[in-house]
């Protein structure tokens, strides 16, 4: 059985979790089909909820029936990973009841998951052979960082060793750079060490297993 998934990501640099969706699902003998809709194609853009994205993406296909299951990053943002699982989970029985869902719930960011390959981080600063120190945290930390986001920033500026428009070309580029560093996630290291990530991975697991 070939499983339709609608991926609901916070931003279009998030889509790059995809490839892993699928990949997990390869892995259990399930091909899965992703969809991350362009939900900035509408006229009116939906509001941050996840009720109302749900909704600008029935109005956005004409073929929601067809999906087996529905995809959704939430990052906790500082919330308790809990409160938005429950956030999320009424938001689906609300909008598209009996559909199965999965969260993605990174703690504080995303960008939490993409601290822990500094040779990654290093290749899309374009210096794959620097060694300048980057002062990553390791996995134990990671989602204790406030803001995994600006680490992120200034590690990928850092590991450049660029300066002057250089460097503010690269800064320029973080959207890419941070899909890029999404895309080459690797889901053997480090990060299976998160519990926001086992949530994420169980959570998949059990939603193909259902079906």
């Amino acid at each position: 059985m070939t499983v339709r998934a609608l991926y609901l990501c916070e931003g279009s640099s998030d889509t790059g979790l995809s490839d892993h969706i699928k990949e997990i699902g390869a892995e259990m003998g399930r091909e899965i089909l992703v969809t991350p809709p362009d939900l900035d194609r509408l006229p009116d853009k939906p509001g941050h909820s996840v009720r109302d994205k749900l909704r600008a993406a029935q109005r956005l296909s004409d073929e929601w029936q067809v999906y087996d299951l529905v995809i959704i990053h939430r990052d906790s943002d500082g919330n308790p990973p809990e409160r938005r699982r429950t956030e999320i989970a009424e938001a689906v029985t609300e909008v598209c009841p009996g559909l199965v869902h999965v969260p993605v719930i990174p703690v504080r960011m995303l960008e939490a998951w993409l601290l822990l390959n500094q040779q990654a981080i290093r290749e899309v600063a374009g210096n794959p052979n620097g060694k300048v120190a980057l002062d990553l945290p390791k996995a134990t930390r990671a989602e204790s960082v406030p803001d995994p986001k600006a680490l992120l920033k200034q590690a990928i500026a850092t590991a450049s060793e660029d300066r002057g428009r250089r460097l503010e070309k690269l800064q320029k580029r973080f959207p890419e750079n941070r899909a890029r560093l999404l895309q080459m996630l690797d889901r053997a290291g480090p990060v299976q060490q998160l519990a926001s990530w086992q949530a994420f991975t169980q959570d998949l697991r059990e939603a193909l297993n259902s079906l």
